[in-house]
């Protein structure tokens, strides 16, 4: 189907917040079940002593003489005596062997207690977390993409529904935020252009006059220009932002993504040998294929390719690998460079993140390249991810779902 790549899998990490959860959640069911189980055991070790010491006491001992002789035959004292001191060692024998028999007993039923309390205890256990399991499930899968869902728990009127209704409340006023947010952004940078665009025609108009301009007042011009496009580009990285969290993304279309990059790459030549910069380009062409926004795509890899000249440095290099597996599309795009902290890199997709200063001062950009991609791509469902690289340098993996191809042909339906 494609170019298998050599993607670095991601380890399990025990910190991970999920694990550590997993983990609480089965401590706490652990201590249920100890808990319930030994309330069961005790009660019923409780129950055997009070029927043990019962039957001890409801216990009757009749000291019948066998073989008494006749009362005109009167026994000498010696031997009453030794008949008495027989019949005492007889029921010192059966008291002994009574109090084996219940003591096994007891024994043999405190040990299959012991067995159905842990048993019943850890059933118990999971009965009562069987409420919380499931509103922690629902509560995992709500993100930021989908705050319109609602755990909408059923059932009587306890703690456990007091705690869903308010995680419902909760995620009601997350998602009025966020949208409002989002319509703060987008009515915004809509609003902005337009005194841009006056800015900018005021500008074109002070220039163009019949009688020179002094140097300086050009020099000022278009420095202005400069300015004002940068502005119109952050504002036009907001709107493409703002749209693709409000889930407006234009028609869809099947795409090869190897082509895209060749595209993108075709598009950015000078900026690429202004720099001296080596790209090393992986993938079989028209392999690939995707389903989406060819705009919104396109954008995506152009931030992801001017992300990847613009924080390089002169003579580096540039390697871009495209490739799928039997149900994923995957980009790759590594540079080299200095050494990073991971921790930095995982922020950067956040808006206005930046490794540093200097950074953006080589660069000039607005701190929204990756915010974006990380939203176009989440919009197409996939994932990005980014990584530093131990010997410098960035690597940037972005997998898309691959587009559906008909039987046999590996050309997309």
């Amino acid at each position: 189907m494609g170019t298998q790549l050599d993607l670095p899998r991601r380890l399990a990490d025990p910190a991970d917040p999920a694990d550590r959860f997993a983990l609480a959640r089965h401590h706490v069911r652990v201590r249920f079940t100890a808990l319930y189980g030994g309330l069961f055991l005790l009660s019923g070790a409780a129950l055997l002593a009070i029927a043990g010491i019962v039957a001890s006491g409801a216990t009757r001992v009749t000291r019948v003489v066998p073989g008494q002789p006749a009362a005109h035959q009167q026994p000498t004292p010696e031997q009453a005596q030794a008949h008495i001191s027989q019949l005492e060692a007889q029921l010192s024998q059966a008291d002994a062997a009574q109090s084996h028999q219940l003591l096994l007993g007891s024994a043999v039923a405190i040990g299959v207690m012991a067995a159905v309390s842990v048993v019943l205890g850890w059933v118990v256990a999971g009965r009562v977390l069987r409420p919380l399991r499931t509103i922690t499930a629902a509560t995992r899968r709500i993100s930021a993409d989908n705050l319109h869902e609602r755990l909408a728990v059923s059932g009587p009127r306890d703690e456990v529904k007091d705690l869903a209704d308010t995680i419902d409340e909760l995620l009601e006023r997350l998602e009025g935020a966020f949208a409002a947010q989002r319509r703060f952004v987008a009515n915004a940078s809509h609003e902005l252009r337009t005194p841009l665009a006056t800015m900018r025609a005021s500008l074109d108009v002070a220039v163009a006059k019949p009688e020179p301009a002094p140097p300086q007042t050009i020099a000022l011009a278009d420095r202005l220009r400069t300015e004002l496009d940068q502005v119109d580009r952050l504002l036009e990285g907001l709107l493409v932002l703002a749209r693709t969290q409000h889930g407006i993304l234009p028609d869809h279309t099947t795409l090869s993504l190897t082509r895209l990059v060749s595209a993108v790459l075709s598009a950015r030549t000078v900026d690429i040998a202004a720099k001296d910069l080596t790209v090393h380009e992986v993938g079989e062409y028209d392999a690939v294929w995707v389903r989406g926004s060819q705009p919104l795509l396109s954008r995506v890899v152009g931030n992801l390719i001017d992300n990847a000249i613009g924080h390089n440095h002169e003579g580096g290099w540039i390697r871009i690998a495209t490739g799928a597996d039997s149900t994923t599309a995957q980009l790759v795009v590594e540079t080299g460079g200095q050494v990073l902290d991971q921790q930095q890199v995982a922020r950067l997709a956040q808006p206005f993140r930046r490794l540093g200063a200097d950074r953006t001062r080589t660069v000039g950009g607005s701190g929204l390249g990756l915010s974006i991609v990380a939203a176009i791509t989440a919009a197409h469902g996939g994932t990005l991810d980014l990584h530093a690289r131990a010997e410098g340098g960035l690597r940037v993996r972005i997998s898309l779902p691959l587009a559906a191809h008909t039987a046999g042909t590996g050309v997309p339906a």
